[in-house]
């Protein structure tokens, strides 16, 4: 896996080609040039749903007659189909393509300690329904080729597609994977898996390509995508659940660091003003992570044994109060936590996301970020995620419907030339 120091949200979004070159503008042989409007023609129908081919011939700039052998082409490689025809016009109804995605296909996944959620993801990028199920607690019984190979048959199940068309994986996870030669996975949240060689193990197992992504990272893609980040020149994600975690968002470029380690603050040491708001922390991890939530909420009165459980007690009706207090306190926290990041990158946006800031809600990132002026110099506008539902499975979408893409436009060019 080569090292790169971003993940480019805009590369990776199911999105048209920028510049397309066409007949009109290119020169090279005949079937070079039909390779390149084909992958044109398929690109605008990506990218704008079902069109007729004067539409096609307007969007990608090529002659009628250019048009009509591209349309053709497409048709007998099984690229597109017919969808009906128009209607509510004056003249001659005109017939409607659409693009065929339902080969190649990618299956994106989410795990952590606890449980899996997938779901089928084609050239579009369209929802497909996400499955989940529980994993075993044991790590003597777990397996990732297991894991993941049954996420690609129950994700298809339920998406109605076939498994032999998915091509390509990407699975978000709680840490990240090294990107040099021995793949270390840093993460503590996945017992069973490999700590090296962990692509290379599912890839030999699974007969797929497999991208392995931070978790945290592929929830900013989403908050770029859908959510808060939208119109953000640059925006820091700060993810609190059990785990604590960062992501940088610079012009729609995510910073992942030259080893995959880019905003792995748990680790951090404390600062002396913020490890007085909690003598027994040592690391960010301890000051805002599951264990002081759940201290926290048993200084309150509640102690359900756990983060999870905890978590689950405050979002029970008639814990409002109770959960009010517990967030007022964690806001303290967190802002001297996110005082680092801000330092740093001195970010207009900081969203709050992850189990524990989604519970906390607007609420929770107004304290966060009266808590930031009062101790600091900084004055970043905070806010809670505007992406609830499985951030991380819909980054990892995002991510694989880009490549998925690529994949298919490459094989009708591919064809094209044959």
């Amino acid at each position: 896996m080569p090292r790169s120091s971003s993940l480019r949200s805009s590369a990776t979004s199911p999105r048209p080609d920028r510049g397309i070159v066409t007949a009109n503008s290119a020169t090279g042989t005949p079937s070079w040039l039909g390779a390149v409007n084909d992958r044109a023609g398929l690109a605008v129908l990506l990218e704008h749903g079902p069109l007729t081919r004067n539409r096609i011939r307007e969007l990608v700039g090529v002659s009628k007659p250019t048009a009509s052998q591209m349309v053709a082409r497409l048709l007998a490689g099984g690229f597109i189909e017919e969808r009906g025809r128009t209607s509510g016009s004056q003249g001659r109804s005109a017939v409607v393509y659409g693009a065929r995605t339902d080969r190649p296909l990618g299956v994106a996944l989410d795990l952590d300690a606890f449980e899996l959620r997938a779901t089928v993801v084609d050239a579009t990028g369209a929802e497909r329904p996400v499955i989940r199920f529980d994993l075993p607690r044991d790590p003597t019984e777990r397996s990732p080729v297991d894991e993941v190979t049954r996420a690609i048959v129950e994700g298809c199940a339920a998406a109605g597609t076939d498994p032999d068309a998915v091509h390509s994986v990407c699975i978000g996870i709680p840490g990240y994977v090294d990107p040099g030669e021995t793949g270390e996975l840093f993460s503590e949240t996945l017992p069973g898996w490999p700590v090296r060689g962990l692509r290379r193990i599912l890839e030999d197992g699974l007969h797929r390509s497999v991208l392995i992504e931070n978790d945290v990272n592929l929830a900013a893609l989403a908050e770029r995508e859908y959510g808060e980040g939208a119109d953000a020149d640059v925006f820091v994600l700060l993810w609190l659940g059990n785990g604590v975690g960062a992501s940088f968002d610079v012009a729609g470029d995510l910073h992942r660091g030259s080893f995959g380690g880019a905003g792995e603050i748990g680790f951090l040491p404390l600062s002396v003003d913020a490890a007085a708001t909690d003598p027994t922390a040592r690391t960010v991890q301890d000051l805002v992570g599951g264990r002081a939530v759940a201290q926290l909420a048993r200084q309150h009165g509640i102690d359900a044994g756990g983060y999870h459980p905890t978590r689950a007690a405050l979002a029970e009706p008639g814990a409002e109060r109770t959960r009010e207090a517990v967030f007022r306190d964690l806001a303290e926290r967190v802002a001297h936590v996110a005082l680092p990041l801000l330092a740093t990158l001195d970010p207009a946006l900081l969203v709050l996301a992850g189990p524990s800031s989604s519970l906390g809600g607007p609420a929770f990132a107004t304290e966060v970020g009266r808590g930031i002026r009062r101790i600091s110099r900084w004055s970043p506008e905070v806010v809670a995620t505007g992406v609830d539902q499985d951030p991380v499975l819909r980054g990892a979408r995002l991510l694989l419907a880009g490549r998925v893409r690529d994949e298919l436009l490459d094989t009708v060019a591919t064809v094209s030339l044959a």
